[in-house]
């Protein structure tokens, strides 16, 4: 076996050997191209004479405890084959490191749409728009209403408060990653750490990173045919999705990858407010309204700070899985002021 330690590259020859084996059907030679976009886990399309696929792997180096768990991510995307939230199929996971360097597992290689612009400027009708952001509130809504036990994920996260174990697992990692000081996030940690909010009891499988650009749309259609990047995903509160997408709407077009819609005029554009986004949710889950909503949100930009910070690190590790990464930590102090602008009394 062999083991490359650069994050853009595949020993092409090796990998085929293994699948050869350990893929029903697979016939090599094997091109591995890994795709662009992504700070996480490195992502790959594997072409073959007769077949593509995606492989997606461990970072290799030395990672933080429980990150870029793929083996969690194939878990889940296995277990809700045939269910109600659009996902690819998946093949194969390999455990061993030893075969190109970290684990990885093999899915089916889907051909759609990915937005990474939120206002979804490619579209040029205000229907179809208004049509993409309902399948967003639709898919979001089929995946916490999916039936833990019976899709074989009661064991997928820890019981208790979630947002009380949420907070100390990223306070900690972000603890582990700083670079440097930043007063917001130390003022934005001391504050949700006061306001955490009573355990209500809502449990349900969460993405953890439910936004435009990891769904797939289809190639002409307005539905969503994969929900995609599931490393994040744990057993939750929904709120906690909800409002890690609108926080993300929230974002201005110059913070993060995927472009928020801050400052933009939705209803020009066919895009359902905040507001009306978040009764469409409720009404579609039956529920009559969602108090702390601005801890949510704050909790959501803390967040995204925290991983932004790991990614950072990872850079300055020398390990990050894109070249852009150093980049990624310069939105740490603005995600950080944001959510403190929901802390203070209205």
């Amino acid at each position: 076996m062999s083991e490359l330690n650069h994050v853009d590259q595949l020993d092409e020859q090796v990998l085929a050997d293994y699948l050869s084996q350990h893929l029903p059907g697979f016939k090599g030679p094997v091109t591995a191209t890994k795709f662009s976009g992504g700070q996480s886990n490195p992502t790959f399309k594997l072409q073959t004479p007769s077949q593509s696929y995606v492989l997606r792997r461990q970072p290799p180096g030395k990672l933080l405890k429980s990150a870029h768990a793929v083996d969690r991510e194939y878990k889940v995307i296995a277990a809700l084959q045939g269910s109600k939230v659009p996902v690819a199929k998946v093949y194969h996971l390999c455990e061993d490191p030893s075969v190109i360097g970290s684990l990885f597992y093999i899915m089916e290689y889907v051909e759609g749409r990915v937005f990474w612009d939120s206002s979804l400027p490619e579209i040029s009708d205000n229907t179809q728009r208004s049509q993409m952001y309902q399948q967003m509130v639709e898919v979001l809504v089929a995946l916490h209403s999916v039936d833990i036990e019976k899709v074989g994920l009661s064991d997928y996260g820890r019981p208790g408060n979630y947002f009380e174990r949420q907070f100390s697992r990223w306070s900690q990692q972000y603890v582990l990653s700083e670079t440097h000081d930043i007063p917001q996030m130390n003022a934005l940690i001391s504050w949700l750490e006061q306001h955490l909010p009573a355990d209500d009891g809502r449990v349900s499988l969460v993405h953890g990173d439910y936004r435009m650009d990891n769904l797939m749309f289809h190639p002409t259609e307005t539905k969503i045919i994969a929900v995609l990047d599931w490393e994040l995903s744990t057993l939750g509160h929904p709120f906690a999705d909800l409002a890690y997408q609108c926080m993300q709407l929230r974002l201005p077009e110059n913070v993060g990858k995927a472009t928020g819609l801050g400052g933009i005029d939705r209803a020009s554009l066919g895009i359902p407010d905040e507001q009306a986004y978040v009764a469409s949710y409720c009404k579609l889950m039956g529920i009559d309204k969602i108090t702390n909503w601005n801890f949510y949100l704050a909790f959501s930009f803390f967040r995204l700070a925290a991983i932004a910070q790991g990614v950072a690190k990872r850079a300055q590790d020398g390990n990050a899985s894109n070249k852009e990464a150093m980049k990624i930590g310069a939105i740490v102090q603005p995600l950080a002021t944001y959510a403190l602008q929901l802390t203070e009394p209205v």
